[in-house]
């Protein structure tokens, strides 16, 4: 746990504020005691409702290191992860994570991802984007092609 990072990631935050370049998060991925990549939440900035800080230190991170693993890698990021970023995190295998802001405090400003949380509980037709499934026997094709495979990328 090192506060230069975690100041540098309340730092990007700030300054995008600032900028105007999107909304007032940001992310810095460390590995061996050194920023390997940062990023400042770009939202509205893109029009890429993706572009959040912690994802965009991501991608950032992955293409320094020309592979999709961060194992080794922390990340310190301004506010607790939203599950987007959450479900990045995991995939990306990252060490660890640190945050500044609580989610309730983004709550307060505007920015409340709980309803994807209680979305996520209910069943697909009760979402308030309804989800409907169709086609599963054609699409598991694509997965009998993937363990098949035999020269694959596992992840």
């Amino acid at each position: 746990m090192q506060p230069v990072f975690m100041a540098r990631a309340i730092e990007l935050s700030v300054k995008n504020v600032q900028l105007g370049s999107g909304g007032p998060f940001g992310a810095v991925v460390v590995r061996n005691g050194q920023i390997l990549a940062e990023g400042a939440n770009s939202v509205t900035a893109t029009n890429d409702p993706t572009a959040h800080a912690e994802v965009l230190a991501i991608r950032t991170a992955c293409q320094k290191l020309g592979g999709f693993d961060l194992k080794g890698c922390e990340l310190y990021t301004s506010c607790e992860p939203c599950p987007m970023c959450l479900g990045a995190i995991y995939w990306a295998r990252l060490d660890r994570v640190y945050f500044g802001n609580l989610a309730v405090d983004a709550q307060k400003i505007g920015f409340d991802d709980s309803f994807i949380y209680r979305e996520m509980e209910k069943p697909f037709s009760q979402r308030s984007i309804p989800m409907i499934q169709m086609m599963r026997e054609e699409a598991l094709a694509a997965f009998r092609a993937w363990e098949e495979k035999a020269d694959k990328i596992p992840y």
